[in-house]
């Protein structure tokens, strides 16, 4: 995937030589990793052991791998053979991003190590080291010049800082033989799930921050570089075999973890991703805004917590676990329908407040179906406890079993049956949107008006998309009943500190991407993962969730998974208005143009 080419410079932000800059990182950042094989601290009062020279624990690790990153994408700026695949986009951003990264990472354990043990006093001569060639690497990183022209005259020291950090866009690569691509895509799946595993094996709050700090400017960088883009393209090509490898990799989590709390924190995930990805069917395939979505995952749930055999179930019934599902798929379906048939013609913010006036009468209900204030359904506020485990064709899913010499226990078998349902919403998301409905919510989406002038029957679709979005919600509230031994009204809210709720499964698909098909599952990984990580800040969520939005409304709007469309729709493309030359006719290929959307 090597392609030789020639990127333009700009000035650097700092009066350095290009030369002297680049040396300067290199030194810096071999300074900075050498650091992390010395001791950080004195005590093993700070969590992570850093009291052990010689080999790195805990955010030394953090360090070590950040540094070692910068180091090759420095060298890979010299162009030296082998390297040049880490680079294919921007040659100097990514090494900024890295330093900066680097410097964040090790800044931050020092700064932890001595807020928690008293002192700055409490460091030993490693952090020092680390944090010294940190800073010199970052320094020296910011004299590098700029891989994007800017011409713009006049620019503030800020807007000169984030042009510095934008990238040309990589050309395309070389093609590969298909076991080769398919090897890439392998590899890439497998770093994704021992990087995920990592994060969320976290024993203590300052290795959860430091490895949030680290991901977050590495995987920038590589986007930077061009490494992602390269990879989306593989992806791209073999669609089918990504697919194949994210279920593989998905299956293998379990595998890896030893703590049910872990276990469950995955199987949480999964039914926070795939309401998400029910979600994204409404609003962002068929553009239609709904604040009141949670209500159908609590449809789903109560349904089948009613005829799971409960001891606190009014109706006293227990069905086999896939009439359950069917009658909570359905119970879902006939509320969105009902909900949905009345209320379509409505758009925008008038359709949103309907919805979200039906999320709030949902959880009033039930919680008034107490045997007082109405029928004695669902117990009110105490929910219907007791929800026994699932036994499906005797496999006791409550019960701990050895597979292949792994022990997994309950939540791991909960995991596993919800990443079944998970491919399921994924094959139906997938084959929906790109089916002739698919293309007709998106039409409708972009411009009601004129898809209803072409001759597309808006409401009867958008009827469609709000009963196959119920539908999917209902499929994961039966696993959740299940997952979480009861169900209560207080968890069908529209905002609160605790996912998934609707304003979370909307941000998840904003953030995520709408109209994706990962988008949604990557926001609502990030989004239930850092709550349940950082428990000290339990009561700032909703603040910080807020300023979480504002500032990726500003920076990344088209969100964090973004397909072609939101991209052209949010950003310039920087390329002139006039049509591409063709390539020869000794490839068999010509370029033309397309446009936006198209």
């Amino acid at each position: 995937m090597t392609t030789n080419h020639t990127t333009p410079t700009t000035a650097p932000l700092l009066p350095i030589p290009a030369n002297t800059a680049r040396i300067g990182t290199l030194a810096g950042t071999a300074v900075a990793l050498a650091g992390t094989f010395l001791a950080w601290t004195w005590t093993k009062e700070f969590p992570g052991d850093l009291t052990v020279t010689g080999y790195p624990g805990g955010l030394q690790v953090l360090t070590l791998i950040s540094a070692a990153l910068t180091l090759l994408m420095t060298l890979s700026g010299y162009g030296i053979r082998g390297l040049g695949w880490l680079t294919p986009g921007g040659t100097n951003s990514p090494v900024r991003l890295l330093a900066l990264g680097t410097l964040g990472t090790t800044g931050y354990a020092a700064g932890a190590i001595s807020y928690d043990l008293g002192g700055a006093v409490n460091l030993e001569p490693g952090a020092y080291v680390s944090t010294a060639g940190a800073l010199i690497a970052a320094i020296a990183a910011l004299g590098l010049p700029g891989d994007h022209p800017h011409t713009t005259t006049g620019a503030t020291t800020w807007e000169r800082f984030r042009e510095s950090l934008r990238a040309p866009t990589a050309p395309h690569a070389k093609a590969l033989p298909d076991w080769a691509e398919i090897l890439i895509i392998i590899a890439s799946f497998g770093i994704g799930l021992y990087a995920f595993t990592y994060g969320i094996d976290t024993d203590y709050t300052e290795l959860f921050i430091g490895f949030l700090i680290t991901t977050g400017f590495a995987f920038t960088a590589l986007h930077r570089a061009g490494v992602i883009s390269r990879l989306t393209a593989l992806t791209a090509k073999h669609r089918n075999i990504t697919l194949a490898a994210a279920l593989v990799a998905a299956v293998c989590f379990p595998f890896t973890q030893q703590k049910e709390e872990y276990a469950l924190v995955g199987a949480n995930i999964l039914i926070f991703g795939t309401v998400a990805l029910g979600l994204n069917v409404v609003v962002g395939l068929a553009g239609l805004l709904d604040l009141g979505y949670v209500a159908f995952l609590g449809v789903g749930a109560y349904a089948a917590a009613l005829v799971s055999g409960s001891t606190m179930s009014a109706i006293g019934v227990q069905f086999p676990f896939w009439a359950a599902v069917l009658t909570g798929a359905a119970a879902s379906l006939v509320f969105g329908v009902l909900i949905g048939a009345p209320t379509l013609r409505l758009r925008g913010d008038y359709l949103a407040i309907v919805t979200l006036g039906f999320g709030e009468i949902f959880r009033l209900t039930v919680n008034n179906l107490n045997g007082n204030s109405g029928p004695d359904l669902t117990n009110g506020s105490q929910g219907i406890p007791s929800i026994p485990d699932l036994d499906f064709f005797g496999f006791d899913f409550g019960t701990r079993h050895d597979i292949l010499g792994f022990t997994l226990g309950r939540s791991a078998n909960y995991y596993l049956l919800m990443l079944v349902f998970t491919a399921v919403v994924v094959l139906v998301f997938r084959r929906s949107g790109e089916s002739r409905i698919g293309r007709a919510w998106v039409a409708i989406r972009e411009d009601e008006t004129a898809a209803t002038a072409m001759g597309i029957n808006a409401f009867r679709l958008k009827l469609i998309a709000f009963a196959l979005g119920a539908t999917l919600a209902g499929l994961a509230g039966t696993v959740q009943a299940h997952v979480n031994y009861t169900v209560t009204p207080e968890q069908y809210q529209f905002a609160g500190s605790v996912p998934p709720n609707s304003a979370f499964l909307l941000a998840a698909v904003i953030l995520g991407g709408m109209g994706t098909l990962s988008g949604p599952l990557v926001g609502a990984a990030l989004l239930y993962l850092i709550p349940a990580k950082l428990q000290f800040m339990q009561d700032y969520q909703l603040f910080l969730f807020g300023v979480a939005l504002i500032l990726l409304m500003r920076l990344r709007p088209e969100g964090l998974v973004a397909d072609r469309r939101k991209q052209l729709e949010f950003h310039e493309t920087d390329q002139p208005d006039e049509p591409e030359p063709r390539q020869s006719q000794e490839t068999g290929t010509g370029t033309g143009i397309a446009k936006a959307g198209a």
